[in-house]
């Protein structure tokens, strides 16, 4: 696909200048239409001057109007259409009387009075102002809904953002909690060597983890890092009873994803599959491209879930006598990011094989990196342009107009 080499910017981005845009050409068109019609019915040229005079009037009205208008807009309905057509009358009523009294001064000997050219020229007149009253009001209520949808939907980006974040949080002190009560139980049996190294590991972790904010993604190549840190620290613990494999697709390793996705269902597998067995289990995670989308699988060999405790444990049959304590927000955890993220637009399945284990796979559809940082840049272009809704307090409501 073709790339534009400048970026378009929308025609409301600058009010003031639309407003005037619209004003010159809206004007200008009746002019010059008016004044083909002269033509066309053999008016003398000196005719036109009466059009000139005629379009000069009506733009310099419709300057008023939209003044009145635009105190007039943010009213009550009762208020805001029964103000507005008064407004209008008067101003269709200067209007007639101004190119009466022209033509007529133009047409001395004609025997028509002055009345009739008032009237006749009061439809005409009453037709164009409403025309560009109505188209006034019609444009900016537009803006003003576009506004309220952009401020709506600015709200609801933060609020998922806020739930991402509140979600992704839950993590640190479910890992924390195992980890530090871990190293806690290492200090009281006066290990000082393991537990410093899982201190040093620990802090490496959180120094991984903590620089990406919560809502963002990584890489899977970047989201396997972060799981072999982790995977150091639980080692650890559980030396040759934890076994590892990656299989890692070149085609998915830059395939985007939630930060901190995986940890809890390998966490989840350290608790429910290495933990209750004495020779302990292997994970695998998986990561290959399905069509348009990346697919996800964390494994065990361990028991299985149905049987699984159903309640938090506290084994204690480990290398060292270190316990976990889980907080429940695994499984629970992933399912509500993944909803956030992706809508109806994933697939999270859980699931038992006949051989033994427990598969968890994750299905979201496929986002390469570089079309994220197309995105942010596509993101942070808008957040400059603010297309329809310029930066404005959000108790006041700007109307399309000259000096908005």
């Amino acid at each position: 696909m073709a790339v534009l080499p400048f970026r378009p910017t929308p025609f409301f981005a600058n009010k003031n200048r639309a407003f005037w845009q619209l004003q010159i050409a809206g004007w200008g068109g009746a002019m010059v239409l008016r004044a083909i019609t002269s033509l066309a019915n053999e008016k003398p040229a000196s005719f036109l001057l009466l059009v000139v005079i005629s379009t000069i009037t009506g733009f310099s009205l419709s300057l008023i109007l939209s003044v009145i208008y635009r105190r007039l807009i943010n009213a009550r309905p009762l208020v805001t259409w029964g103000v507005t057509a008064p407004v209008l009358a008067i101003a269709v009523s200067i209007s007639a009387f101004v190119n009466g009294w022209v033509i007529s001064l133009y047409q001395a000997g004609s025997e028509a009075s002055f009345a009739q050219l008032f009237l006749g020229i009061f439809y005409i007149d009453l037709t164009l102002l409403g025309a560009w009253s109505a188209l006034y009001y019609a444009i900016n209520f537009y803006l003003q809904v576009e506004e309220q949808a952009d401020r709506l939907m600015r709200l609801e980006t933060q609020a998922t953002s806020a739930q991402l974040a509140m979600l992704r949080y839950q993590l640190n002190p479910h890992f924390l909690f195992n980890t530090l009560n871990s190293i806690s139980t290492l200090v009281l049996l006066k290990q000082t060597e393991p537990a410093n190294a899982m201190l040093t590991r620990l802090s490496a972790f959180l120094r991984h983890t903590l620089i990406n904010e919560a809502g963002t993604k990584v890489s899977v190549a970047e989201e396997v890092e972060t799981l072999k840190l982790y995977l150091d620290i639980e080692r650890m613990r559980f030396e040759e009873r934890l076994r590892t494999e990656f299989r890692i697709q070149p085609e998915a390793a830059s395939a985007l994803l939630p930060s901190l996705l995986l940890q809890p269902l390998v966490e989840n597998a350290i608790k429910y599959g290495v933990s209750p067995l004495e020779e302990g289990a292997q994970i695998s995670v998986a990561a290959r491209l399905v069509g348009q989308n990346l697919r996800i699988t964390v494994s065990d060999t361990g028991p299985g879930l149905q049987n699984r405790p159903q309640r938090p444990q506290f084994p204690a049959a480990m290398p060292g006598g270190h316990g976990t304590v889980s907080t429940g927000v695994g499984l629970a955890n992933i399912r509500d990011r993944l909803a956030q993220a992706y809508g109806d637009q994933h697939r999270f399945e859980i699931r038992t094989p006949a051989e033994g284990g427990f598969v968890v796979t994750i299905e979201i559809p496929f986002e390469p990196e570089q079309s994220a940082e197309a995105a942010l840049v596509g993101r942070q272009d808008a957040a400059r342009a603010v297309p329809f809704t310029p930066a404005i307090p959000a108790a006041e409501t700007r109307t399309l107009e000259p000096g908005s």
